[in-house]
């Protein structure tokens, strides 16, 4: 919205007066036009503070950025406090007719989220972490703690929000079951762990024993540093940040899940649907990049 404000006051026209000229220009210009160069923070007397030419917008924010002013044009056009004709249609293939309605099964596939001025995002097959890459990082990592929060992103494929809203009771080292709260539904789901996981999670009990606060329904993951607070989800970014950079390594947290799908998919003991359920995925096509079902299918 920034970006599509700004761009609006360089060329002098008011928000609720833009019409499909602006946003065709505005949709080249991001194409164009490199990212904005901030100075650090510690450095603020750097000059071109606003200048352009950094990093080009990725096709994904683009696509992003669109989705946005589309609905927020949208919104204004319903209460009638915005223009009559939005300015980021959509395709004329679509207009007409009613988004996700039932069609003929013989038609050839249509996108429902094409529009006018949406890029086109390119599919990249999810990255997972070779096995050397990751004993290389997991031999960086400085504590109990974080060897353990990394065992069970290996093993169970939970997002690293999922993993941090574990409470203290949720941990079953007899069934090796830890119970993660789902992103999407806000359901809690218990995920199969390892029994190396459960033992560096016993490791990391014993070490914080007296800094950590006990209570069944208090959260299982907390800093390391006094006063224990609970852990958030931009500090176990931080922290697999920093053992990457020992490790001279580019793996991110979220690969750890592509990985774990990708080992749970290669073994054929399990079916995918139950690979499906551990995941969290509502449909079984998510599955899709992962070689045993592209093979499959």
């Amino acid at each position: 919205m920034l970006r599509w404000f700004r761009f609006l006051w360089a060329v002098e026209v008011p928000w609720d007066r833009a019409s499909r000229i602006e946003a065709r220009d505005f949709s080249w210009w991001l194409q164009v036009a490199g990212q904005p160069r901030r100075p650090h923070w510690r450095r603020p007397s750097e000059a071109g503070r606003w200048a352009a030419g950094g990093k080009p917008y990725a096709p994904s924010v683009r696509a992003h950025s669109e989705t946005v002013l589309r609905s927020f044009y949208d919104f204004h056009r319903d209460i009638g406090t915005g223009p009559v004709l939005n300015p980021f249609p959509l395709d004329r293939s679509r207009r007409g007719r009613r988004a996700h309605a039932h069609r003929n099964p013989m038609d050839p596939p249509h996108n429902e989220r094409t529009e006018l001025y949406r890029p086109r995002v390119p599919k990249r097959v999810p990255r997972s972490v070779p096995d050397e890459e990751f004993n290389e990082i997991f031999a960086r990592l400085p504590s109990h703690r974080d060897r353990a929060m990394v065992a069970f992103y290996i093993f169970t494929g939970a997002r690293a929000s999922e993993l941090l809203s574990t409470w203290q009771a949720g941990a079953d080292p007899g069934r090796q079951l830890i119970s993660v709260v789902r992103k999407g539904t806000g359901e809690v789901q218990e995920l199969p762990a390892s029994t190396d996981a459960f033992v560096w999670l016993r490791l990391y009990q014993l070490e914080m024993d007296d800094e950590i606060p006990r209570g069944r329904r208090l959260p299982l993951w907390w800093t390391l540093r006094s006063p224990s607070r609970p852990l958030t989800y931009h500090a176990v970014h931080r922290m697999f940040e920093r053992a990457n950079a020992k490790a001279g390594t580019s793996a991110t947290l979220h690969a750890l899940r592509h990985t774990a799908a990708y080992r749970m998919t290669e073994d054929p003991s399990p079916p995918l649907t139950d690979v499906q359920f551990v995941l969290g995925h509502a449909q079984l096509t998510t599955l899709s990049s992962t070689s045993r079902l592209a093979r499959k299918w």
